[in-house]
């Protein structure tokens, strides 16, 4: 991957997490911000610039299905907000994808901690 590619994806994951932390509208899904917490944790951009996968992961995990509603809803709107935000073209079109690899080292943490309590017993 380029450093070019790279830096976009910085950008990206920066200005979007900003994005969705002040301007996303959680009191629609019938929770306060406090009750979710919604982290990109990575971004990656074809080497065309033509998309941006952005990974999400949502805690609590039974909130996932709502907020990814929320944010498939409001997609057009965080791109506009993007595209004003950044000083490059092309800006690439994003896509919302569901983190599932912390949740495998979420689970991952718990059988090793589990293993180690044994242990020590």
């Amino acid at each position: 991957m380029s450093k070019r590619i790279q830096r976009v994806n910085q950008l990206i994951k920066k200005e979007l997490s900003q994005i969705i932390l002040k301007e996303i509208d959680w009191e629609e899904g019938g929770w306060r911000p406090s009750d979710v917490l919604v982290t990109v944790t990575r971004v990656e951009t074809t080497s065309n610039l033509i998309e941006s996968k952005v990974y999400v992961s949502v805690m609590p995990e039974e909130k996932t299905s709502k907020v990814f509603q929320i944010l498939n809803r409001e997609v057009y709107e965080l791109q506009q907000k993007l595209n004003q935000r950044l000083r490059m073209r092309p800006i690439p079109r994003i896509k919302f994808i569901e983190e599932k690899e912390t949740k495998e080292a979420g689970k991952i943490e718990e059988i090793l901690e589990k293993v180690k309590n044994k242990q020590e017993d």
